[in-house]
């Protein structure tokens, strides 16, 4: 298989999620949530690691985003995004499965503990693909991490104003 994967960017206005598969389209080896400059940065550093592609949300600003991939010279494919925000609610928990209390809630009631923009950048991959993929459960900790940092720093602005 030529190429060294894919890559999935859900677009958003403030902060968009990105993951990148491996080669053989099987599992995903980065999952990112970041300010749009960023994931463009990042997009360009992969494309010179042989990135193959980009699949986008056809949701928020994937107009512009198109233009800006196309620019880079990637090749993009555009998928359907309705109802990924639900599903990568599900999805979450199917590759981190709940522990503790939460092993014992209702699907339903259980809410993941961060953002989940990049899940719903891996659903957007998988539904093109056509196929689930695997995911390490290392790429979860810098994402839980990302998420206290920024809850810390909301706190931290909201008592100065």
């Amino acid at each position: 298989m030529s190429g060294e994967g894919w890559a999935a960017l859900d677009p958003g206005r403030s902060k968009c999620g990105l993951v990148r598969c491996d080669a053989g389209r099987s599992r995903v080896i980065a999952a990112h949530i970041e300010p749009s400059e960023a994931c463009l940065r990042r997009l360009a550093q992969w494309q010179t690691e042989g990135l193959e592609g980009v699949v986008l949300g056809d949701g928020t600003s994937s107009g512009v985003w198109l233009q800006r991939l196309r620019q880079l010279g990637l090749a993009v494919e555009v998928v359907d995004e309705r109802g990924s925000t639900l599903a990568a609610r599900n999805r979450y928990w199917e590759l981190i499965p709940p522990r503790g209390f939460k092993r014992l809630l209702p699907r339903g009631l259980r809410l993941p503990p961060r953002a989940i923009d990049d899940v719903v950048a891996q659903l957007l991959l998988e539904r093109w693909l056509g196929v689930p993929l695997g995911r390490a459960t290392e790429l979860e900790t810098p994402l839980l991490e990302q998420e206290r940092r920024m809850r810390r720093a909301q706190k931290l602005a909201q008592k100065s104003s």
